[in-house]
């Protein structure tokens, strides 16, 4: 069964696809974690894009009542992680993201896919 959406991840959502994120899912971690409720993980075809996907994603959390409480990876365009608490979302340039495998490391989790969000 599928969690519910909430505003936080339908906001990281549409922020990753208006720079054209690819294979986005998002791990209901609620019941596995302390840190987080939720990952969202999605992917870029380049060093530039994964840095504009997480620009944008951080631009739409400004305008929106959530917080951006730090990001880390940027300047390397490999692996961003933009924690927002409740959610974390993890940028990867595609062949970073099949080398570290998060959806294989959390098998066990809830997987929500995010197409048409």
């Amino acid at each position: 069964m599928n969690a519910p959406i909430n505003e936080l991840q339908r906001l990281v959502v549409r922020a990753a696809a208006e720079k054209q994120a690819f294979d986005i899912l998002i791990l209901d971690l609620r019941n596995r974690s302390d840190l987080t409720d939720s990952f969202i993980i999605c992917s870029g075809k380049s060093r530039v894009q994964v840095q504009a996907i997480a620009d944008s994603i951080q631009e739409h959390v400004a305008k929106s009542s959530h917080k951006v409480y730090a990001v880390e990876g940027y300047s390397s365009g490999q692996w961003v992680v933009v924690d927002l608490a409740d959610v974390i979302v993890h940028v990867f340039y595609e062949e970073t993201r099949r080398q570290y495998d998060l959806e294989r490391l959390w098998g066990d989790v809830p997987v929500i896919d995010a197409v048409g969000l």
